[in-house]
Formats: C-alpha cells, sequence, structure tokens
C-alpha cells in the first residue's frame, strides 16, 4: 500500500544496538512508511513469518530461512546479518556423561530446542567439520516444534516429554550434553508463550573454544551469523528498490553505532561481544553484503542439506538478492 510516495511496510525487526536508529526512525529507510512491531522474543517472529507471512520485512534465523525458501516461501533474503558469534562453546556437558571429546557425543543424548534452530545447526556443522564427528550417531532430543512445518526431522532426532523441558532432563541424567541458553537446556516453554529462562550451570565441552575459534576463521573465513533480513517476494517484484533502501538504511545504522562504540567504548555487554569479535574477524564485526559473506552463507547452505534440513542444495541467486544490483529508490 501507498502512502503518498512511499510504500507502506509491517517490520518484525529486533533492538539491537546497531537497528536502534532505524526502528526509531532516526535512520529512515528511502522510500518506506515503516510499521515496527516488536515480539518477545524475536523467535516468535520467526515462526509467524514462516507459517503465516505476517510480516512484509522479518528478521528471521537464516537456518529457519534456508529451509523455508527451499520448501518455496514466498520471501527472499538480504545480506544482513544482525547478530554474529562462533560456536565452539555452548555445548554443555554433564560432569558424569563421561563425554571428555567431542567424538564422546556419538552414542549419547544431547539436548536442543529444535533440531533446525541456528545455533544448533552450526554446532553440529563445527562437530562434524572440525572433530569428525558423526551426527547421526548422536540423538538429539527436542522440547519445541520446528518453524518450517514441512521440515521432515531425521531419524536420530526424539522429542522429549509433554511437559517435560530439556533443563529438567538434563538435571536428571537423561540427557548427557545439551546446547546452552535459548536454543537448548537454558530455558523452559515455548517460544510464543510461557518462556522462561534456567541456569544451566554445566561445564562446557571445548574449554579453549576460544582459540579454537579465531584458529577456525583464520582457516576457513566462516563467520557464523545469525538475524537474516527477509523481504516478500511480493514486495520486491513490485518494489524491487526496497532492497536497496533497506540494505542502505541498516548499513548506515550499523557503521553510525560503531563509530560510536570506537570514540566511546563499548557501554554494554553487546558491544563488548562485538568489540571482542572485532579482534578475530577486523574492524567491522557485522559484516553486511554477499562478498563479505559468501564462505559463511555457503557453508550455512551445505550443512543444511548435509544435516538433512533441506531437501535440495539452493545456490545464492536462490536465497539472496543482492542489494548492490538493485537500483535506489526513484
Amino acid at each position: 500500500m501507498m502512502v503518498g510516495d512511499k510504500v507502506k511496510l509491517k517490520l518484525a525487526i529486533a533492538e539491537h544496538p546497531h537497528t536502534s536508529a532505524i526502528r526509531s526512525g532516526a535512520i529512515p529507510i528511502e522510500g518506506v512508511d515503516a510499521e515496527f512491531v516488536t515480539v518477545k522474543p524475536q523467535i516468535g517472529a520467526f515462526r509467524r513469518m514462516v507459517r503465516d507471512l505476517e510480516f512484509d520485512v522479518c528478521e528471521l534465523a537464516p537456518t529457519t530461512y534456508i529451509i523455508a525458501r527451499a520448501y518455496g516461501k514466498p520471501f527472499k533474503a538480504l545480506p544482513i546479518f544482525v547478530v554474529r558469534r562462533f560456536h565452539h562453546a555452548g555445548i554443555l556437558v554433564r560432569p558424569d556423561s563421561d563425554i571428555a571429546t567431542p567424538k564422546d557425543l556419538e552414542g549419547k543424548k544431547v539436548g536442543v530446542r529444535a533440531y533446525s534452530v541456528t545455533t544448533g545447526v552450526w554446532l553440529r556443522q563445527m562437530l562434524m567439520d572440525e572433530f569428525d564427528v558423526d551426527n547421526s550417531k548422536i540423538t538429539w532430543v527436542v522440547d519445541d516444534e520446528e518453524h518450517v512445518q514441512e521440515l521432515k526431522l531425521p531419524a536420530n532426532v526424539v522429542h522429549a516429554p509433554t511437559g517435560v523441558s530439556l533443563a529438567d532432563m538434563m538435571a536428571s541424567g537423561e540427557l548427557q550434553a545439551g546446547v546452552e541458553a535459548a536454543a537448548g537446556i537454558g530455558r523452559t516453554g515455548a517460544p510464543t508463550g510461557g518462556w522462561q529462562e534456567v541456569e544451566a550451570d554445566y561445564p562446557d565441552l571445548l574449554s579453549d573454544a576460544a582459540d579454537l575459534e579465531a584458529d577456525f576463521f583464520r582457516r576457513t573465513g566462516v563467520y557464523p551469523m545469525h538475524g537474516t533480513i527477509v523481504v516478500k517476494d511480493a514486495v520486491l517484484a513490485e518494489h524491487r528498490w526496497v532492497a536497496r533502501s533497506l540494505f542502505d538504511a541498516f548499513d548506515r545504522a550499523k557503521k553510525e553505532w560503531l563509530e560510536k562504540v570506537r570514540a566511546e567504548g563499548p557501554q554494554n555487554a553487546t558491544e563488548k561481544k562485538y568489540m571482542k569479535l572485532a579482534q578475530i574477524v577486523g574492524p567491522d564485526p557485522l559484516p553486511y553484503g554477499i562478498e563479505e559473506n559468501r564462505p559463511t552463507i555457503e557453508a550455512l547452505e551445505k550443512t543444511a542439506f548435509e544435516q538433512g534440513l533441506t531437501p535440495r542444495r539452493m545456490s545464492m541467486d536462490d536465497l539472496f538478492v543482492d542489494p548492490a544490483k538493485v537500483p535506489q529508490a526513484a
């Protein structure tokens, strides 16, 4: 719908230090009359987007997006990734589990909120590629639905009993390991309601994760991403320039935020996290653009297929609009 000479769009984007200026309107999206919808946690918006196409523009987990696109959902991603982190840390193990190395996970039960959770996908990619773990020999226990309902889960994925959380199963010893925080054993309840964080005080499987992550990036150029921005196909078909307007706004917001952090120093945990990551990946800890992220995008697409999450392989053109090739708003 047009409002004056602008296209009215509904956007579900989470609050990040590097997106707040867009959400507040301090940095406008050229040619767009933006209506922002806040969904907490943002995971709830993922489900509403892939099932009901509720938003014109949505921040979506990249694995959820790749699966949705493979099954024909009518939206396409921009190479904007608003959350980044490595994934050598985050596999928590019970001290009595006899798990000392990644290979020891084979034959064990490991908890993850849903099999397609992007954190879990990156963790499994790391285990498979870096430590020769046979993923099919791990029993992955989930306690939530997959966002994309068409997804057919591999045989080594089982559901927790109704009403029993992964946190409970880890505490009782029914699980020997689990993914940390909201992606696994650090929460109870469904993302659409009743979400509660719980304490998960277990040792990390890889005690030298920070060193391993830095070495991994140096060797591979892969910098795991989260928070991909997707746009409905119908919007892009009628107003292709929206892709460029969105990219330019997000890029400007990120650059201005980085300049402020460098000038004033990090002011919160998120800013401290990205300044630490910058020591590994270079001065921009949130790189946007296809070429800047090609090794990472290709790695996630490949491992999603290898982990049985997508029914087919997909090209870069299948998955992403290149804003550099899109004209600006007239």
